[in-house]
C-alpha cells in the first residue's frame, strides 16, 4: 500500500505543545494524526465535540467575583504569597 503526504500549517507552538502531549504517550505527531483520521473514519465525523478552552468552575466564580469588585487583589506574586 502506497502513502501520501499531508501538509498542515500550524504555529510552532502549537507543534511543540502538540508534540510534547504525543510524547508523554508514546506517539508521534504523525501517530497521532493517523489515530485522529481513523477514529474521524470510525465515527464519520469528527472524533471529539469541538468547544472552546473554558476554565474550571471554581476559576470561573473567582473571576465573576473579581469582576463584581470582590475579591484580593495583588500588587506582586510576592505579596501574594506573603498573604497566603
Amino acid at each position: 500500500m502506497s502513502n501520501v503526504t499531508i501538509q498542515a500549517r500550524v504555529s510552532p507552538e502549537l507543534k511543540e505543545e502538540a508534540e510534547a502531549v504525543f510524547n508523554a504517550i508514546g506517539m508521534t505527531t504523525a501517530e497521532a494524526i493517523r489515530v485522529f483520521l481513523m477514529q474521524a473514519i470510525n465515527s464519520g465525523g469528527l472524533p471529539f465535540q469541538p468547544s472552546a478552552k473554558m476554565p474550571n468552575a471554581e476559576t470561573a466564580a473567582a473571576m465573576l467575583e473579581l469582576e463584581d469588585g470582590g475579591g484580593e487583589q495583588f500588587q506582586t506574586a510576592e505579596d501574594l504569597f506573603a498573604d497566603w
